[in-house]
């Protein structure tokens, strides 16, 4: 399997030799969910509410992702410093930390899943109506927990590795069998939204038992659970892990957060049918936010491996490609978002009265996604630096901060009914994205030419 030389070669074409199997992996990837929402959509009936109950689904689902983040993403720029500081034996033991700390918090998540299921989903503004239907979906969804977790989780490990193709293949065999699976059990079946629920598991234990047989047989550095007599001496390794990718973490929980907190309000101010179009434009941010996440994970691993080798002139040239790419790419789809947005919608949607509620909220809601991409750039950095605390405030900072507070203050305290919700994420981008990139360039460029006035390493 054909490797990145992460050692020799050149800043961009190792960036795109990373980023071009991981976005046709993330592509694949968002195939998982996007699938399901699509063939659920349209069954006779029932499609636009049962859509708004998987919906109510989503924050479970992206706090799965959170901890495998967590645990992965958390890990994995701490390997790739070690091995760019040829300290494999080291960065050895931090992916198997990473891989037990998965195994075993699948299992809590599955397990908490499972009992609280329904408390969780009233919570998470489920109606009587919609729990028929998301209650079904999360209990199968959460058998799935461990497989999901494993395959998130170590990809960015194998990616580490130079393996990018790899990573690729582990979430196409996973894509594609949902794909497949996914008509079947809905509706030849006719299991409805508890097929799709079951196609989605089976596409992820496939895709977790290719991960695990190439770590297993062919990895340079091979995954195991950690032994009894290793926690102890682990646990340092543990903290450093879960202090990095608190920052991936949070940016993760508190999208679950903000779901919450819009489908509460969006319940009130438009009822179900207003859960069922956040549910479209959250869909339709997924599909955009997918090449920018492939080429942030894709620069990573360059960006960790230098810092670790002392390099900060590639560090920054990986930082000036890295921003470069995601601009041009966010100015050409935010373009097709504001002059096109029924061709986006009518993906997932045919159903006229939900088509005309969406279109606006739509462009209210990525009015300025631009600036998101300063958040993107910015938070990458820090992480990909070992830059912990700066990652975990400018998370909260967004998110918590600014915009859990104006979802509540536009529709009730300024009277904005559902317009207000979707306004709070572009007033967000706007503030969040602008300090995260500004810090950024403040404290890491300075940082960097202070680095090369000190001996390179060999």
């Amino acid at each position: 399997m054909k490797r990145i030389d992460f050692e020799n070669g050149k800043i961009t074409s190792n960036i795109l030799n990373a980023a071009i199997p991981m976005l046709i992996a993330q592509i694949l990837s968002l195939l998982y969910n996007i699938v399901d929402r699509i063939y659920i959509a349209r069954i006779p009936k029932i499609g636009t509410t049962a859509l708004g109950a998987v919906g109510l689904c989503f924050p479970i689902i992206i706090i799965i992702t959170a901890f495998s983040n967590l645990f992965g993403s958390g890990g994995a720029p701490i390997f790739s410093i070690k091995r760019g500081m040829k300290e494999n034996e080291k960065a050895a033991i931090i992916m198997n930390t990473s891989f037990s700390m998965l195994c075993f918090g699948g299992i809590i998540l599955m397990a908490v899943g499972i009992l609280f299921a329904k408390p969780i989903l009233y919570l998470f503004g489920a109606s009587d109506s919609a729990i028929v239907y998301a209650y079904p979906y999360m209990i199968i969804y959460m058998i799935g927990t461990i497989p999901s977790m494993l395959s998130t989780g170590m990809n960015p490990f194998i990616n580490a590795q130079g393996y990018a193709t790899t990573g690729m293949i582990s979430v196409a065999i996973g894509a594609i069998a949902n794909i497949v699976l996914d008509p079947v059990f809905i509706f030849v079946f006719d299991m409805g939204i508890e097929g799709a629920a079951i196609a989605t598991v089976l596409s992820q234990f496939l895709s977790a038992a290719y991960v695990l047989l190439f770590l297993e047989r062919k990895a340079e550095m091979k995954a195991r659970l950690l032994q009894k007599k290793e926690l102890h001496s682990c646990v340092e390794y543990a903290k450093n892990i879960v202090s990095l990718g608190t920052a991936g973490f949070i940016m993760q929980l508190t999208n679950s957060l903000v779901t919450i907190c819009c489908n509460n309000v969006l319940g009130v101010t438009g009822g179900d049918v207003y859960i069922s179009v956040m549910t479209i434009v959250s869909s339709v941010r997924q599909m955009v936010e997918t090449p920018i996440y492939a080429i942030n994970e894709g620069t990573s691993p360059i960006l960790s491996y230098n810092y670790g080798a002392h390099r900060p002139a590639l560090v920054r040239k990986a930082m000036v490609t890295m921003a470069m790419m995601i601009l041009v790419y966010t100015a050409v789809m935010w373009s097709v978002i504001i002059f096109a947005p029924d061709y986006l919608i009518a993906v997932f949607s045919s159903d006229k009265l939900l088509v005309k509620d969406a279109v606006p909220a739509l462009k209210t809601y990525f009015a300025a996604f631009i600036f998101m991409d300063l958040q993107y750039i910015g938070q990458t950095v820090f992480k990909s630096l070992n830059k912990k605390k700066q990652a975990i405030f400018f998370s909260l900072l967004r998110k918590v901060v600014i915009v859990v507070p104006l979802t509540y203050l536009f529709p009730y305290v300024f009277h904005m009914g559902t317009h207000g919700v979707f306004l709070a994420e572009p007033v967000s981008n706007v503030i969040g994205g602008g300090l995260c990139f500004v810090t950024m360039l403040a404290t890491i460029l300075p940082e960097l030419k202070r680095m090369e006035n000190q001996p390179t390493r060999n």
